[in-house]
């Protein structure tokens, strides 16, 4: 093996030509140059996401300032309101009890009809010990106990 062997030549065709070599070379620079600019494109759409996010949160962060500022205004409004409201309340009292006593409907006490059989009126259950009720005492000895006094 010589030198001439191992070295590309010059239109020649060998696996090592240089035309070749240099045509695969620009392939590459230029696969390398598309890759740079990706990337160069990421960062730049990843910076300008940030800053559109960040300006995202400032005016979230204000529109919540804004919101607890309202909100502080109607609790306020709220506040007068209900007093007022109370206070018509009290004034309004005497008026809407006068007035419920002058609509009142007076309604005669109930009295139940008896006359039919089925409704006749029931006695008090007798809720008394058994042993006062059978007439026996706790100390009474029964002698048989299927006879009571």
């Amino acid at each position: 093996m010589t030198l001439t062997d191992i070295l590309p030549r010059i239109g020649g065709n060998g696996a090592h030509r240089v035309r070749d070599e240099n045509a695969r070379l620009k392939r590459t620079v230029g696969k390398l140059q598309r890759w740079q600019q990706q990337a160069n494109d990421y960062f730049q759409r990843l910076t300008a996401d940030r800053a559109d996010v960040y300006a995202c949160w400032e005016a979230e962060v204000q529109r919540r300032v804004e919101a607890e500022t309202v909100a502080a205004c109607i609790q306020s409004e709220r506040d007068e309101w209900r007093d007022e409201a109370l206070a018509l309340r009290a004034q309004l009292a005497p008026y809407k009890a006068a007035e419920a006593n002058r609509n009142r409907v007076d309604v005669p006490s109930m009295q139940r009809d008896t006359s039919h059989p089925a409704d006749q009126a029931t006695a008090p259950i007798d809720v008394r010990p058994l042993w006062d009720a059978l007439g026996v005492g706790p100390t009474t000895a029964v002698t048989n106990p299927g006879h009571t006094h």
